[in-house]
């Protein structure tokens, strides 16, 4: 099989994720690579979660919606996805929880009972069943439970081989090979982002949990010693938002991270960082709104919301990665940018990329924290110092020669309150030229740190002299990109979002026909961006109701367009 997707459904508390996850890696093991896509509403117990899991020989970013497997822990992972089975799917269910229905009933919950132990571990046997129906080698399963586990290990082996032993019995014809290409790391779009953000300096992260942003907490609490940081679980998103602009003034890289009703409480210390010049990294995982929405689902809502937010004319910049890997390079540039330009940086995410589960290829020397501009010591320190790129330098709390202002109020150059109008004026001048000092900086073909020697803004795909472009940003480019190749178009994906690079984006459309906008909004916010810089896109095609594209159906929209 060169293409492999399977379905794993049931209620929260089954362990549908674990049971994902191992998989995933099991898959990982054979040399696919994988993208694993997570479903489930805001409870604690009950409702219907549940897991794609894809596997292929080539690179994928997304899910199908058409499944070769389904594993069913309970009836509603069969019910409630009868579009998504084809006459080829191969269902598996407990039947000892599910009456007789299509597919091949094994009694997992017995399996599981007879050996003592709790019901979580139908996943390992669930496990046994789909490398049985396989044919992998079970020194495989046994390897992914061993490396997955810790506690109970030998008991989730014994009823991961019966599981598998039942499944030989059926003699399917099912096989997958093991393929050349070694297992890759897997992680999430928010643990890369983590990671990314370490490799670009931070030594201090403070959030207040909030899904989808909540995991990256989570994964560097867990993994402080080993990379070298402290992390703090605060009480509220305002103390998050200004202990991180606390730390930066006092010389420590550090960043927040939060979702859409988060960050509206943050966004009055977002002018804060932009008038006191503070260096403030965000990130700010997209879910649907307004008010709480859909919380545990995913959209493109507040791409306007992160350009503007905060009071006040100051560069935000905002930065939009499509995928875990894109997450990873952001994630440093987003800190060295902040550290740089002295102004708050937006990484903006959503909840696909955040809680999707990616094989890994990002490459860890492409990035390095690059040193800010510090003061030199000479004369009397000015803060706000007036300088022709609008940046001036730093220095931090504990230099004897320097008073460190940090200021709400306009100042002057030493960070004295003001209110006369021609300072007012030069001081808000001098911000604002960061903006053009970035934008030159952004259109030369060597600088910035994203890549060694060349800062990626625009990312293109798929056949380059076609007449049809498909433009989308984040998460979404994972879909977009895969039916551009198979339907031989073009994919223009900004990275950077504010500033925009308009002039990139122009070249890449010169002579296009048809440019189709691809978005998970309902008001085609990319759309309307470009239309402030005279980009005018032909259709659109857009998807607002909590759920990622998936290739297969994204790829049935765009055919019916372009046949027209």
């Amino acid at each position: 099989m060169k293409d492999l997707s399977i379905l794993v459904g049931g209620k929260a508390g089954d362990g549908i994720r674990q049971a994902g996850i191992l998989m995933a890696k099991l898959l990982n093991e054979l040399g696919y690579w994988i993208f694993l896509y997570d479903d489930y509403p805001s409870l604690i117990s009950g409702g219907h979660n549940f897991s794609i899991i894809r596997a292929n020989q080539e690179k994928i970013l997304a899910h199908n919606d058409k499944v070769d497997f389904i594993i069913a822990f309970n009836e509603d992972a069969i019910k409630n996805h009868q579009a998504r089975i084809t006459k080829n799917t191969v269902i598996f269910y407990d039947s000892e929880v599910i009456k007789k229905t299509k597919g091949y009933g094994i009694p997992v919950t017995k399996i599981v009972k007879e050996n003592g132990l709790p019901t979580i571990v139908r996943n390992t046997v669930n496990l046994g069943i789909f490398a049985g129906a396989l044919n992998i080698d079970f020194k495989i399963v046994e390897k992914v439970i061993r490396e997955s586990l810790n506690k109970k290990i030998e008991e989730n082996i014994k009823v991961a081989k019966i599981g598998y032993d039942e499944a030989k019995k059926l003699k399917l014809k099912n096989k997958i090979e093991k393929i050349k290409n070694q297992p890759k790391k897997l992680l999430t779009g928010n643990d890369t982002t983590a990671i990314g953000a370490v490799k670009g300096g931070m030594k201090l992260f403070v959030a207040y949990p909030m899904t989808p942003a909540s995991n990256i907490l989570h994964y560097l609490a867990n993994h402080e010693k080993d990379l070298n940081i402290q992390t703090a679980h605060v009480e509220s998103e305002l103390a998050a938002i200004l202990m991180a602009e606390g730390a930066a003034y006092a010389g420590i890289r550090s960043m927040t991270a939060t979702s859409g009703g988060g960050f509206a409480l943050m966004v009055e210390s977002i002018s804060l960082a932009g008038q006191a010049e503070i260096p403030t990294v965000c990130v700010l995982s997209q879910r649907p709104g307004p008010a709480t929405g859909v919380p545990t689902y995913t959209a493109q809502g507040d791409l306007f919301f992160a350009m503007y937010s905060g009071h006040g004319e100051f560069l935000r910049i905002v930065l939009a990665p499509g995928d875990a890997d894109e997450a990873f390079y952001l994630a440093a540039d987003s800190m060295n940018l902040a550290w740089k330009y002295q102004t708050p940086v937006i990484l903006l995410l959503d909840k696909h990329i955040s809680e999707s589960t990616y094989s890994i290829n990002y490459d860890e020397r492409k990035v390095k924290a690059i040193k800010e501009k510090l003061w030199n010591g000479q004369g009397n320190y000015k803060r706000y110092l007036q300088s022709k790129d609008g940046i001036s330098p730093l220095a931090y709390p504990g230099n004897k020669k320097a008073i460190v202002k940090g200021v709400s109020y306009e100042h002057d150059e030493f960070g004295i309150s003001t209110e006369d109008g021609k300072l007012i004026t030069a001081m808000i001048d001098k911000r604002l030229r960061k903006r053009n000092t970035l934008i030159t900086e952004m259109s030369r073909p060597k600088s910035g740190s994203l890549e060694r020697g060349k800062r990626r803004t625009v990312n293109v795909y798929g056949k380059k002299n076609s007449k049809t472009v498909l433009i989308t940003w984040g998460s979404t480019k994972g879909a977009v990109v895969e039916v551009a190749e198979k339907l031989g178009l073009k994919v223009i994906q900004p990275l950077y979002l504010e500033p925009l690079p308009d002039w990139q984006i122009k070249k890449e459309l010169a002579g296009a026909k048809m440019v189709i906008d691809v978005e998970v909004n309902a008001t085609a916010q990319l759309a309307t961006l470009l239309k402030q810089y005279g980009v005018e896109v032909d259709k659109k095609v857009l998807k607002y109701d909590g759920r990622p594209f998936a290739v297969d159906e994204l790829e049935e929209k765009i055919k019916k367009i372009i046949k027209k």
